[in-house]
């Protein structure tokens, strides 16, 4: 299986995560109000909050490191996280979508 990206697979990659970032830290931003705005006590709300954006500012909705070679390995980690669906690989080629369905599939 090739799991290399093309040119234009790396160029579309490149447009998309900004949005697709954006999109998901607006997602985290509600749940944390959720959490903030819960009848638990103050202190309990501020340490779970804390707790929540150490873990979630690893994930790759909110911050990745940008590699050719990783393109499809960052596609599955952002579907396995819910940052994208699979639906969202649209305009990418049809190899690259072959590689990220065949790593989604091993890793269940």
């Amino acid at each position: 299986m090739n799991m290399e990206c093309t040119k234009s697979d790396w160029k579309l990659f490149r447009e998309l995560i900004p949005e697709w970032q954006e999109a998901y830290m607006e997602r985290l931003n509600k749940e944390y109000i959720r959490l903030l705005s819960s009848e638990k006590d103050a202190s309990e709300k501020f340490w779970a909050l804390e707790k929540r954006i150490r873990q979630d500012k690893r994930k790759p909705g909110v911050q990745i490191e940008l590699q050719k070679q990783e393109v499809v390995y960052d596609l599955v980690a952002l579907i396995q996280e819910k940052v994208i669906g699979y639906e969202d690989l649209d305009g990418f080629s049809e190899g690259l979508k072959e590689a990220v369905k065949f790593l989604l599939e091993r890793r269940r």
